[in-house]
């Protein structure tokens, strides 16, 4: 099975608390993007059942490929179906530590696939709840569609939110943002109006309105971070923020943008908004 494991962003990003389990609280709304990882897996009977076998190749990604999200994916169903042996390879495009859910999405296709290729008929709402044990974005790429998001970002409500009509254009120039980094100096407090809320208005409104709690810090230890915003704003974005603790930004244009020159060097990605992406199982 031939799977297209697509990115997200999220349009605002408010830390209303800290939890007692250690993570925090949030309200963002999650929506998908085209830009995409290629996951592909056969069942290999020179596979043992219950064994998997993963390659890599692409974006480098660190670590031991048996730690992977998708073979941690493949382990928690095994674990209660009993799967037989298969081969993983996986394609690395979207950017890793960029803000844009590319492992959690990477680990959400493969239950998704390995649940229709298998006719394990787990319903959705289980499935999200396995992919909640895998990482707190990950439940999102179930659905798959836009969400507005609490808690951890794995408590989802519905919303009514199309962008068909507008492009995006995303930079990543390669700054690791650690998670304690992005967390330090954060003082969690309820917005005085909620990114569900917001995004309800013309886009054009969105740039004093829709704010990303992360990019208070981040943004005065990273300058380049700030002027990638800006630079995104000048070539005529409506709207322009930093996805997830970042370092991506992205922006949304009201027509096909152009790469500017002084940003051509980093990795870049434009392309249609849209609703509904391609490539779910």
């Amino acid at each position: 099975m031939l799977l297209f494991p697509n990115a997200k962003i999220n349009l605002g990003l408010s830390i209303t608390g800290k939890r007692p389990d250690g993570y925090h609280n949030l309200l963002t709304v999650f929506y998908p993007i085209s830009l995409a990882d290629m996951l592909e897996f056969v069942e290999d009977p020179k596979v043992p059942k219950g064994q998997i076998n993963i390659t890599l190749t692409g974006i480098s990604v660190d670590g031991d490929p048996m730690n992977n999200l998708c073979v941690k994916a493949y382990r928690l169903l095994n674990d209660d179906f009993g799967l037989p042996g298969i081969s993983v390879h996986l394609h690395k495009i979207i950017p890793i530590g960029a803000g844009l859910g590319g492992g959690s999405s990477d680990a959400a296709f493969m239950l998704k696939g390995l649940n229709s290729h298998f006719n394990l008929s787990v319903a959705q709402e289980k499935l999200e709840e396995y992919a909640a044990r895998l990482g707190s974005d990950c439940a999102f790429f179930i659905r798959n569609q836009p969400l507005f998001a609490l808690e951890r970002g794995n408590v989802f409500r519905d919303i009514k939110l199309t962008l068909d009509d507008y492009f995006i254009m995303l930079i990543h120039p390669g700054i690791h943002i650690s998670t304690s980094e992005a967390y330090s100096q954060i003082t969690p407090a309820i917005p005085e109006r909620s990114p569900d809320l917001i995004v309800q208005l013309p886009v054009k409104e969105w740039r004093e309105e829709l704010k990303n709690d992360f990019e208070n810090n981040i943004l005065l230890k990273h300058p380049e971070i700030s002027r990638i915003k800006e630079r995104l704003y000048a070539s005529g974005a409506l709207y322009a923020c930093m996805s997830g603790s970042g370092s991506s930004v992205f922006g949304i244009f009201s027509k096909m943008p152009s790469v500017p020159e002084d940003l051509g060097g980093y990795f870049h990605w434009k392309g249609k908004l849209k609703a509904e992406v391609e490539g779910n199982p």
